[in-house]
């Protein structure tokens, strides 16, 4: 799957943001989960490793602050592509998406011989996406609020400061399983892509892999029929969802 032409997919600035909130991530759960299990003997562990309580602390601030500027710049960054016209919002959710669970739901359970076919993400890349963006809007409040407790209780009710603390620390442990289970197999273990799936890092994607998994966007770079598409046959994905 990976040999043959390649396909430039993500940008230096895509690949960076996604390197950034990658070395983040694993700081924020480095500091942040043995604060949550503070009784378990890795949490003292760890701590130690990062100098003791309150510098582990430290670093977990610094850190949420730089993933909160992150998604500010990823979100500008966005909108001025979308706004120059540059690119669509490719993210968006559509009805084609839906189709295509339903569809894939169909082939898995042997009621069909067709898959759908997939433009430049699908609807399990788009589910992540918008999980990922929620899980961020959430774990940044909360966090600004137990970094600035007193400011915020002369703003919003008491009770708003424990109940930030329950969500932030609930989201940060639904985060970790969501990468370290959903992600990393998608992106690594999946069998269409073992051991390793280097595109993020590389930028490039090869054309064989492209037309396996996002005929819709090759045949629209190639600027030809999905059916018609150089090389070899398209995989039997049935009819063509009209794209969203």
């Amino acid at each position: 799957m990976n040999h043959g032409p390649q396909i430039l997919r993500f940008t230096f600035r895509q690949r960076a943001e996604h390197f950034i909130t990658m070395a983040v991530f694993v700081l924020l759960c480095m500091t942040g989960l043995p604060q949550k299990f503070f009784e378990a003997g890795w949490a003292h562990a760890l701590v130690e490793g990062f100098g003791g309580i309150d510098r582990t602390r430290w670093v977990h601030r610094f850190c949420g602050v730089v993933l909160a500027l992150a998604t500010v710049i990823h979100f500008a960054g966005a909108a001025v592509t979308i706004w120059s016209r540059k690119a669509g919002f490719t993210m968006a959710p559509v009805r084609k998406d839906f189709e295509d669970a339903v569809l894939q739901l169909k082939f898995y359970l042997g009621m069909t011989n067709r898959q759908p076919r997939y433009d430049r993400y699908d609807y399990k890349q788009k589910f992540e996406y918008w999980g990922l963006v929620f899980g961020n809007v959430i774990m940044v409040v909360t966090g600004f609020v137990l970094f600035f407790p007193v400011a915020f209780a002369q703003l919003v009710p008491g009770q708003i400061i424990p109940a930030a603390k329950v969500a932030h620390s609930n989201e940060g442990l639904m985060a970790f399983f969501v990468i370290t289970i959903w992600h990393i197999f998608n992106a690594h273990l999946n069998p269409d892509v073992f051991p390793f799936d280097a595109s993020m890092f590389t930028g490039k994607i090869s054309r064989e892999r492209m037309l396996h998994e996002h005929p819709l966007e090759l045949a629209r770079i190639e600027g030809r029929p999905v059916e018609e598409l150089a090389g070899h046959a398209a995989p039997d994905h049935g009819p063509e969802h009209p794209h969203g």
